[in-house]
């Protein structure tokens, strides 16, 4: 595997199939934002008026401020909170590239290549906006890449499929999958150890990074892990080290 230090970015690129969150998605954000501050500021008098609703001290700092600064103030600040989760959006988003001798996927600007001859398969794995991931199937079974995909499972699907990779409808190893439960004797010790400190990490690790890193871990030790509703799950390759 090689990881290289890189921004992401749609269309096409070079030739190969390029698969990434349109850009009118990033356009939008702000623009909503903006429109929610100023929703905000003509909500106010009315939102301070009742004696339950929170933040009762800055919406009437709000409501005092003279116009027209205050309905400027109320919509630049929206705007640059669209500006913010249009940055953490584009951060966090997946961008896949295709070609035909190798795959890039690429997110919060660090892109993991794989060749061609390394990867036995690719698939999408769950549903939803947040709990879709990109797998890459290595020869022995392994997991290459297990990354978040926020992406059209079908325009990924022929991203691959148009430069000629193995696309698969399904994990062809899901009914290996057992739950892990601490100090099972069938997993290396370290394998074990690996997976308590993966658990504390996927309970407090709010990026993943931890975890991920530790899914890598436990992939050299012939440990293929995946999670279900905050539960580890894991199977073992043949050649799974002992150690």
């Amino acid at each position: 595997m090689h990881v290289n230090d890189a921004s992401t970015s749609g269309g096409a690129a070079g030739g190969a199939a390029v698969v990434a969150n349109p850009v009118w998605v990033r356009l939008l954000l702000p623009v909503l934002g903006l429109g929610a501050g100023l929703l905000l500021k003509w909500a106010a008098q009315w939102i301070v008026s009742l004696p339950w609703a929170p933040f009762q001290g800055p919406l009437e700092l709000l409501e005092s401020l003279p116009e027209p600064g205050a309905t400027i103030g109320a919509a630049a600040l929206g705007g640059i909170g669209g500006l913010v989760l249009a940055y953490l959006d584009d951060r966090d988003a997946l961008v896949v590239a295709v070609r035909t001798d190798r795959v890039a996927l690429t997110r919060r600007g660090r892109t993991h290549e794989h060749p061609r001859s390394q990867v036995d398969g690719a698939f999408v794995e769950g549903k939803g906006l947040t709990g879709k991931r990109l797998v890459l199937l290595g020869g022995d079974g392994g997991e290459l890449e297990r990354m978040p995909c926020d992406l059209s499972a079908s325009r990924v699907a022929e991203a691959f499929r148009v430069n000629g990779w193995p696309w698969l409808e399904s994990d062809p190893y899901a009914g290996e999958f057992r739950r892990w439960v601490d100090g099972l004797p069938e997993l290396p010790p370290s394998a074990n150890a690996l997976l308590r400190a993966r658990r504390e990490a996927l309970e407090k690790d709010d990026d993943g990074d931890d975890a991920e890193e530790l899914r890598r871990e436990l992939a050299g030790l012939g440990v293929v892990v995946r999670d279900e509703k905050d539960r580890q799950y894991f199977r073992l390759l043949p050649d799974a080290s002992r150690g």
